[in-house]
């Protein structure tokens, strides 16, 4: 009983009033507040009003480029589906490939009216740069260190250590840290900035560089997870079969590929599944190093909701919230039946 009653007061009771807060409209007073029922309409303002270009982006007609990546995107979406239907048909797994082709159709012409048409795309296509972008740097560079620090590397205990430093750090340490490093101007770096011909470039006004230093930040301080998990699983790959492979001929490369790489894929999936929830979530680098900006470049979802919230506009922090769980679970419920379950099936 005292499990449940934290589990309702704590979790429970908070989604149940966040979800209320989402469809009214709150109005402080003095000493009070009105609360009024609207229905969908903070969700309509988001996606259709006046808030549209700051959570979807700016949208214009669709270039050649767009509409190459959109057509090319929607048959290939389509060629899976049809590739599933005609092989292993089941109401409930096509259902759900039917909820991700649709998310990727529709992500696909989102970019193709924004980014691949020249102009900006707003909070939840910077909030997918930093999880697909961002955690895929992140897997490649931990998955190489994992791997070099299981070979017979004089000193590889000191680089263990070292490597796991970051995660130490609290984030708003790190976002700190790294605004003073990418100081061009002032920072313990300049005269490796002016060497180079940046010195006079500053990063924070640029969009892309400011999100690209974000996710150096963010990728500094995540890949020690990554690379102790992966580490773990490299460690418990059972010798014989590495050495049967080498009796074998089997060249570095294809002992990886066939062996090694089969051995990780589930604890591999199971980190990088971890590590794209947290991903979405991301607030504090965006918030320290840019505060959103320049403009809305760097401005995540959560730090949208944060920013409504600061603005007491409850109702649309609120919705933005639930806009990022409902993106949140689309993605990871299909990165899980795809690639989980998938391998699962096979073996």
């Amino acid at each position: 009983m005292p499990a449940v009653v934290m589990i309702l007061v704590f979790s429970i009771f908070p989604l149940v009033a966040s979800l209320i807060i989402a469809f009214s409209r709150i109005r402080l007073r003095s000493g009070s507040y009105q609360v009024r029922w609207v229905g969908l309409k903070n969700f309509e303002k988001q996606i259709f009003g006046s808030e549209q270009f700051h959570f979807l982006g700016t949208f214009a007609p669709i270039s050649v480029a767009g509409w190459m990546l959109a057509i090319g995107a929607t048959a290939g979406i389509l060629w899976w589906l049809y590739r599933y239907a005609s092989r292993r048909f089941t109401l409930v797994g096509f259902t759900g490939r039917l909820i991700t082709a649709a998310f990727g159709i529709g992500l696909a012409f989102l970019f193709a009216a924004t980014l691949f048409s020249g102009k900006q795309f707003g909070t939840l296509g910077v909030t997918l740069f930093y999880v697909f972008i961002g955690c895929g740097i992140q897997f490649i560079i931990g998955l190489g260190l994992a791997f070099l620090c299981t070979q017979p590397v004089r000193g590889r205990n000191i680089f263990r250590v070292v490597f796991f430093v970051p995660m130490m750090i609290t984030p708003i340490g790190v976002g700190y840290a790294f605004r003073m490093i990418a100081d061009t101007t002032k920072g313990p770096f300049s005269p490796l900035w002016q060497w180079v011909g940046l010195g006079e470039f500053s990063w924070a006004a640029d969009a892309w560089a400011a999100r690209i230093f974000i996710v150096v930040g963010d990728s500094w301080q995540w890949i020690p997870f990554i690379f102790v998990v992966l580490l773990a699983a490299l460690e418990n790959v059972p010798r014989d079969f590495v050495e049967a492979a080498e009796v074998d001929g089997a060249s570095g490369w294809e002992i990886f590929r066939d062996v090694t790489w089969p051995q990780i894929l589930p604890v591999a999936a199971t980190v990088m599944l971890i590590r794209v929830i947290e991903a979405f979530k991301i607030v504090d680098l965006p918030n320290i190093m840019t505060s959103g900006g320049p403009g809305i470049a760097t401005e995540s979802m959560t730090l949208h909701s944060l920013f409504a919230w600061r603005a007491l506009d409850l109702g649309q922090s609120a919705a933005v919230a639930y806009l990022l769980l409902f993106v949140t679970v689309v993605v990871c419920v299909s990165f899980f039946n795809l690639v989980v379950l998938g391998r699962i099936r096979k073996s």
